[in-house]
């Protein structure tokens, strides 16, 4: 119990700024289609131009301010091709996207775009909000402090709620919230009915947002590595070598390709769609230096099963290497699917008003025991609650302590934002028993 109280009142903010910032991203991908409507749709034509023909009419817009890094061809009839291009001035994962009318040619839009998802700047201006508050690489911890604690606090949470709804006369009050109550027992009754309902996705949305962060996230990398996890990815190589890498948060930076023939682009998507790639929405990557391949990689990321990729020589048009998702082994399944959901792009608006909703109610509970803290006065003059009662461990037998201390060590190992913290709230907690206890004997000998 203490653990829940000091972990919620003194990362509960940070919590709370990432539940409703990660509201607002989840339904940023419906918001962006309203806005950027011009950009990502065009008119619906019985007559299309080739990819060669698309992306030789945005390298005459830019004209020789960019260089070409990839093409995303028009997923379905009414959509528009985007011809990416690397360019100085640009951030990490960033390109700049010329929105092409694969009917017409027309130009419909030239926007800065970011990594695997393409979210035009709305969007990513919402997920840059929610990664680092717009702060760079030190505001990342922000968001890491928020994932880390939020699975803790929630299965201690958990435990308390499974404790008490064993001995209480009115079980249904634990699972929804009871109007029969007044003051604190109402606020306490809310707060426990929607923690109980969160739960789960609760600590879903924790263990996936580790995978982004700095220190936290380095560990679980290392793990999938060890463990042989990690998401298979083409290997580029022409002189035979494989390689192969982990395309998890798929937010690498473009590069800038070599000098290419643009008919070759329908020449490498033909060859790709003969070997596996059977989705509209596809990635096409040039090489960026000799002897590497063209890459065909699917990232419609709202199928759980569109993720295959093909390696193809430009030159003789031979497929180099292929990955499949149905082979990759189950653990790189699951990180897939698991990012994909927590970005709300799988199963398109159910996901994303799923995702909302949840993170709404993670806010609303942070809100809730913010106010059970306020109403818990000990006395009428106390503006905020006390914590629970310490000196439980007093009485608990030495292999207890001993377990719970190398939980928390083992905890703040894999989590080095949460052991961090724990032993900052074990100082505080000290210092101010120690407090209490002078002023109680500097009381009692006056």
């Amino acid at each position: 119990m203490r653990l829940h109280f000091y972990a919620g009142i003194l990362v509960g903010p940070f919590i709370l700024v990432a539940a409703l910032s990660g509201a607002l991203y989840a339904i940023a991908p419906t918001i962006e289609q309203a806005v950027y409507a011009r950009q990502l749709h065009a008119p619906a034509t019985d007559t299309q131009l080739t990819l060669g023909e698309q992306v030789e009419i945005a390298e005459a817009h830019v004209a020789g301010d960019a260089t070409l890094s990839a093409v995303r061809p028009a997923p379905a009839p009414g959509d528009t091709t985007r011809v990416m291009f690397a360019q100085d001035g640009l951030g990490a994962s960033e390109s700049r996207a010329v929105f092409i009318d694969p009917g017409t040619g027309e130009v419909r839009g030239d926007e800065t775009v970011y990594g695997t998802s393409g979210s035009l700047p709305l969007r990513t201006a919402i997920s840059t909000l929610h990664r680092n508050l717009g702060l760079g690489e030190p505001g990342r911890l922000y968001s890491e402090l928020a994932a880390s604690w939020l699975g803790v606090v929630v299965v201690a949470g958990v435990a308390l709620w499974i404790i008490r709804i064993r001995t209480a006369r009115t079980k249904k009050d634990f699972v929804r919230p009871s109007r029969r109550y007044t003051g604190y027992r109402r606020v306490f009754s809310w707060h426990t009915s929607v923690g109980i309902w969160v739960a789960l996705g609760a600590v879903f949305l924790s263990a996936t947002g580790i995978t982004w962060s700095t220190y936290g996230g380095q560990h679980v990398s290392n793990l999938r590595a060890a463990l042989d996890w990690t998401t298979p990815a083409v290997s580029t190589s022409l002189s035979g070598d494989t390689g192969g890498g982990d395309a998890h948060a798929g937010h690498g930076a473009a590069s800038a390709a070599l000098e290419v023939e643009p008919g070759t682009f329908d020449d490498v998507l033909a060859v790709a769609q003969s070997v596996n790639i059977d989705t509209g929405l596809i990635q096409i990557t040039p090489p960026s230096e000799p002897g590497v391949a063209w890459v065909v990689q699917e990232i419609d990321r709202g199928s759980p099963t569109h993720a295959d990729a093909v390696a193809a020589d430009g030159d003789s048009l031979e497929p180099v290497d292929r990955v499949d998702f149905a082979d990759f082994s189950l653990p790189a399944k699951l990180a897939t699917w698991g990012v994909s959901i927590h970005m709300g792009t799988m199963f398109g608006l159910a996901n994303q008003v799923v995702m909302f909703l949840l993170a709404v109610g993670i806010a609303g509970m942070v809100v809730l025991g913010y106010a059970m803290w306020v109403r818990r006065r000990p006395t009428k003059t106390a503006r905020v609650g006390m914590p629970p009662r310490r000196g439980v461990l007093d009485g608990a037998p030495w292999w207890g302590v001993a377990a719970v201390v190398a939980g928390g060590v083992l905890l703040g190992l894999a989590l080095p934002l949460v052991g961090w913290t724990l032993a900052a709230f074990v100082v505080v907690d000290v210092v101010v028993d120690a407090v209490q206890r002078r002023r109680a004997g500097a009381a009692a000998a006056g």
